[in-house]
């Protein structure tokens, strides 16, 4: 997943940053659900409704009578903060029995790439299940007495994100067992409507790049699951109920929802951070160039030792690249590789997000560092620890795009190649779209 090692409380600071600079005005669209009912201010979005609020509307009527497993972390809440754990605990009608925890644990105390301990939940007395351990899909063992398994993570709407393969696997588990699978669906922080990257080779299948869905993908997870049940991605589809938003429409990104943001994990802490973990992200993949990992804007900012941060801003400014704007940037991360040594190098700040081409960013970084600094990003790669241009490849979905860069094509050429992808993809989710 493409989240930092490690959370300092002093990321807070980079909101007052950010927000001087961050806009994020709605793309135009056509919307398949009716909008909400017409208010002035913030009582317009208000109307928004999470799928474990509708939960609540019917009465829990989706799980009454059934013993539930609850796939969740600290994201899973619904407007006024209480958790999916303490809603279904006292859901009249239902027994919460078995907590499933994804990557970085059912509280989000476990740091990014490390295994997550099943065990007993001191807090509830409810059996915890690792999803990030020994195994990533729930077993036989695990499934055993359940009705149903129901699934309340927030996402990114970005590929890497491990939750989205957390989901899928746990459905072919539950497929398998005759378990239902029940997805209380969540907005899409990024919207329903960009959509960016190419598809996934098969050799390059993992947990950050499980399914044939470009890098960011512009569905919700119970559009996600919907698509991913029907079209043999997962070898024993499920019995699948997705419970639906309320008031949601593709054109929205979340500040648009009027809804709290919990960070989904430990360096996305605020509704606008899955713009800049998309921007950046790849680029984090990499141990030699730090994108504010260790420093106040984790994924807001591209830096390296040494780097004329001038040259750099100036150069990333010259690409034209629509809503976006590069600011030059000196910066001395408190923690991490990079700790203590002062990077020069650029912050991102989105002058009109919604236009701004998030995953592109990415590669004409790269040409950048190259042809202001002489860095060749693949190179020192493999000098300083060649496995990381796997994780790259993994994260890619392909080794093609890194390939054709080290051989010299430009970033527009390898944004260029994704159009095909991308319109094919958009015809192909049509069918799962509910809203």
């Amino acid at each position: 997943m493409l989240t930092p090692r490690t959370f300092s409380p002093l990321v807070a600071l980079s909101l007052v940053v950010v927000l001087a600079g961050c806009t994020t005005p709605k793309p135009a669209g056509t919307s398949r659900a009716e909008p909400p009912a017409a208010a002035a201010g913030p009582a317009a979005t208000a109307q928004v409704r999470l799928g474990n609020e509708v939960l609540a509307l019917h009465g829990f009527r989706e799980l009454a009578g059934k013993r539930v497993g609850l796939i969740t972390n600290p994201s899973g809440v619904n407007r006024n903060l209480e958790t999916t754990i303490e809603v279904l605990r006292r859901a009249p009608g239902v027994k919460l029995v078995a907590l499933f925890g994804p990557e970085h644990g059912v509280y989000g105390d476990v740091p990014a790439g490390e295994q997550v301990k099943g065990g007993v939940d001191p807090r509830t007395g409810i059996t915890v299940h690792s999803l990030y351990g020994a195994t990533h899909r729930p077993t036989r063992e695990m499934l055993a007495g359940l009705d149903a398994v129901v699934y309340d993570l927030q996402d990114t709407g970005c590929r890497s994100y491990t939750f989205i393969s957390t989901m899928g696997d746990a459905m072919d588990a539950c497929g398998e067992a005759g378990v239902e699978f029940v997805v209380l669906d969540r907005p899409n922080p990024l919207g329903g409507e960009r959509i960016e990257g190419s598809g996934v080779e098969e050799k390059f299948r993992s947990g950050v790049s499980r399914w044939d869905i470009p890098y960011v993908y512009g569905l919700t997870c119970g559009e996600l699951a919907r698509m991913i049940n029907d079209r043999g991605w997962i070898k024993h589809p499920c019995k699948l109920t997705v419970v639906p938003l309320e008031g949601w429409r593709r054109d929205m990104t979340w500040t648009d929802t009027g809804l709290p943001w919990v960070p989904t994990s430990p360096h996305v802490p605020h509704a606008f951070s899955p713009l800049f973990l998309v921007a950046t992200g790849m680029l984090g993949e990499t141990p030699v160039v730090n994108i504010g990992v260790g420093y106040t804007l984790p994924f807001q900012c591209i830096g390296l030792p040494k780097l004329d941060a001038h040259a750099f801003a100036a150069r990333m400014n010259a690409f034209g690249l629509p809503g976006v704007h590069f600011q030059p940037l000196t910066f001395q991360p408190f923690y991490g590789t990079a700790k203590g040594t002062i990077l020069g190098g650029a912050q991102l700040y989105f002058t009109d997000a919604a236009h701004a081409p998030l995953t592109a960013i990415n590669y004409y970084a790269i040409e950048a560092l190259k042809e202001t600094a002489g860095f060749d990003l693949f190179a020192e790669t493999a000098k300083t620890n060649a496995q990381r241009l796997q994780m790259w490849d993994k994260v890619n979905g392909s080794d093609a795009p890194r390939r054709r860069m080290e051989a010299g094509a430009h970033a527009a050429d390898i944004v260029a190649s994704w159009k095909a992808a991308e319109d094919e993809f958009r015809q192909a989710r049509a069918k799962y779209l509910l809203y």
